[in-house]
């Protein structure tokens, strides 16, 4: 894996779109939602996924598995250790995503905890035995909203990112999960766009097993897919978190809402004084106000809004951030 890129051109950009709305796209997929020739594809985005710039993968999704306690935290720490503090989070394999907040001194992490004791463990033991963290919040994610399950960045259209997230549509029914589902799972979160051959003879079985069960987890949200890269390379500047208090009969219209706009990646109900979360990625500071004035502010029963906007990011999607980035 060679170093990721500094930078990315439009038509690099508009490939990058459609693989993070649908990791798996065959190249042929891709190609006729862009409108360009299948060889063109190929050859723009084979050494991106080769050098690690993208990066597709797999996550559980919480509420489809119930031993998983999806949690986020907001841990203040002291700033000379914030980094080392963030980097071994970021090594724990609960942790889905680590961010350093924009004051240096706060680190927020959704982490998805396997079962109460581990949950306990965190909260009690390995957060208070952590040198210079000095305290922390932590928030039970009730629901995550679905409509951040595939996310292009903004940078296709409405038409173009339908036809190629089929996951935001109703659930099919949930099938019983296998110990071939949970080896699935783990092989596709280090390369999600792995073909079927090679998946069975990683897992020691048939290719038409891999893609039935694959299809199973897919249509009953599972699991999801994403394609992790650096934001920035899609012209993304600002990232920030938004700690929203909402009336309680609100709150489920608010989330499905917001968690649908194409700035929006990442939406879920939490408990806490702030009782939605959610994650909004703009081209700069000046996007960030027109979405907190103009979308935020024109939506009813919202009582309270913190905004905390991240500095840096060590792990997401479950992905730790090469150095590079």
């Amino acid at each position: 894996m060679g170093h990721v890129r500094a930078e990315l051109d439009e038509t690099e950009r508009r490939i990058a779109a459609v693989l993070m709305a649908s990791p798996r796209a065959s190249w042929r997929t891709v190609a006729r939602t862009l409108g360009l020739s299948e060889r063109t594809v190929v050859r723009r985005a084979t050494p991106l996924l080769h050098d690690g710039t993208l990066r597709p993968t797999a996550v559980r999704n919480p509420d489809r598995f119930p031993h998983l306690i999806p949690m986020a935290l907001r841990i203040r720490c002291r700033p000379s250790r914030i980094r080392a503090i963030a980097a071994g989070l970021a090594r724990r394999a609960d942790t889905v995503w680590v961010d350093i907040l924009g004051g240096g001194d706060e680190i927020s992490s959704v982490l998805f905890l396997d079962g109460p004791q581990a949950r306990t463990s965190l909260l009690l033991r390995d957060l208070p035995a952590t040198t210079d963290v000095q305290s922390w919040d932590a928030y039970d994610l009730m629901k995550v909203f679905p409509a951040g399950f595939a996310w292009s960045g903004g940078l296709l259209t409405t038409d173009q990112f339908d036809s190629l997230t089929p996951i935001l549509r109703e659930p099919g029914a949930a099938p019983e999960i296998q110990p071939l589902d949970e080896a699935l799972i783990d092989q596709l979160a280090t390369n999600a766009r792995a073909g079927y051959d090679d998946l069975a003879t990683r897992l020691g079985t048939s290719a038409s097993t891999v893609r039935r069960r694959l299809d199973l987890l897919t249509s009953g949200h599972m699991v999801r897919l994403a394609c992790e890269l650096d934001l920035r390379l899609l012209g993304i500047g600002t990232e920030a978190l938004l700690w929203i208090a909402t009336g309680p009969g609100s709150l489920e219209a608010i989330g499905h809402e917001l968690s649908r706009h194409p700035q929006v990646r990442f939406a879920a109900a939490t408990t806490g004084a702030a009782n939605l979360l959610v994650a909004v990625a703009a081209e700069d500071l000046g996007g960030l106000y027109t979405f907190l004035t103009r979308t935020v502010g024109s939506i009813d029963d919202i009582r309270s809004l913190e905004v905390t906007r991240i500095l840096s990011t060590v792990k997401r999607t479950g992905r730790i951030r090469p150095p590079d980035a």
